[in-house]
């Protein structure tokens, strides 16, 4: 059994002894205590009060040490950036938020977080050698493997633009790098749902895009692009174009911008936007979204019948607006679903909000360096 294999016994956080670590792995306690030496060498196990004595001296209990490493989490949105450090356990240290329009490009974009992620080690006390890894959500498609946007709408400039090198220009550590959507999924699950092994995280705004995991792991698809679903045809929107230049797709009639534009059609002033005017009651508003919420269930029904998650996870912006667009969602899904896939089916809005993104990118970044061929690659390292 590797190093590794033991930590994976203490990663839960729960602490435990020696002994107790040599039954669960079938080891020798000479093999489990050499082990444990390199773990303490690394920092990330740490020793814990102490165990209940059966006669003499109480064994020592040893646990997860979370304050071992700082990871970075950055969500880059359209418009806005933030960046945090996280513990190894994903809780944020410290945080910093700016309104930063993507399309100023890569490299004024990175650069602004090459230097708030300088500044926030010096506030934290914490050195370059004590951050392990960084993760990063973008706005737009990721090829997974390499890190690059591909084609990303709203990113001029971005496409295959190399992001893990250019940032590793500053902090050589490993930069993970995914699509927001993908990262909100991993940060609600993370902090809110742990349990949680299949769960849909929908992110309903300027577009429309689902996080998919299951089996307790995020499912990017081929080439990345696994739940797309704002390109998925929807019966009302049969005749409508959508920017993709395809018809008949979901986020043309169902993302903010459509839903703005067909109450503006009838009538109403939207420059309040649509959150607003739902939360004050305007009913043409809040019929939109309601049937917004219809049309994104007809995809999700089939979304339902096909992965059989235990929870869809409706984010965005869009989400804040409270049930109207819940409401549509369930009434479609329940009944255009098969009952077994819904008899314990929740749909919920997000419990993270605004910052599933910083959450779900620092995840990102702690599930690389807890992993077992990182972690056994830094014992051997040690050896």
């Amino acid at each position: 059994m590797r190093t590794s294999d033991v930590f994976e016994l203490l990663r839960d956080g729960r602490p435990r002894t020696r002994a107790q670590l040599a039954d669960a792995s079938g080891l020798a306690r000479s093999t489990i205590a050499s082990r444990i030496d390199v773990l303490m060498r690394m920092g990330l196990v740490a020793p814990y009060g102490g165990g209940v004595s059966t006669g003499g001296r109480p064994p020592s209990l040893l646990a997860l040490n979370p304050q071992a490493w700082v990871v970075a989490g950055v969500d880059i949105g359209a418009t806005h950036a933030t960046a945090a450090l996280a513990d190894l356990s994903g809780a944020i240290l410290v945080e910093r938020r700016a309104d930063l329009d993507v399309a100023t490009g890569p490299e004024h974009v990175l650069g602004w977080v090459e230097q708030v992620l300088g500044e926030l080690l010096v506030e934290q006390n914490r050195t370059v050698a004590e951050l392990a890894a960084i993760g990063i959500g973008l706005p737009g498609p990721v090829e997974h493997d390499t890190g690059r946007a591909i084609n990303p709408p709203i990113m001029p400039g971005w496409h295959r633009y190399d992001v893990p090198a250019r940032v590793q220009r500053a902090f050589a550590v490993p930069v993970l790098i995914d699509n927001d959507v993908n990262i909100m999924a991993l940060g609600e699950q993370h902090a809110h749902l742990p349990d949680v092994d299949d769960l849909v995280f929908i992110k309903v705004s300027t577009g429309i895009g689902a996080g998919l995991i299951s089996g307790g792991e995020l499912q990017r698809g081929a080439q990345g692009t696994a739940g797309d679903l704002g390109h998925v045809r929807v019966a009302r929107a049969e005749d409508v174009t959508c920017r993709c230049g395809n018809q008949g797709c979901l986020e043309a009639v169902a993302a903010g911008p459509a839903i703005a534009e067909s109450l503006r059609a009838a009538g109403v002033d939207v420059d309040a936007g649509v959150v607003a005017l739902v939360r004050a009651g305007d009913p043409h508003a809040v019929q939109a979204l309601r049937q917004a919420g219809r049309d994104l269930g007809e995809v999700l029904a089939v979304l339902v019948n096909v992965i059989n998650p235990s929870v869809i996870v409706i984010g965005g912006s869009l989400a804040d607006a409270g049930e109207s667009l819940l409401a549509g969602i369930r009434e479609v899904v329940y009944q255009r679903s098969l009952p077994l896939a819904t008899e314990h089916l929740r749909i919920i809005t997000s419990q993270a909000g605004e910052r599933a993104g910083v959450l779900g990118a620092a995840a990102l970044a702690i599930g690389h360096v807890l992993s077992p061929d990182y972690i056994e690659a830094r014992s051997l390292a040690l050896a």
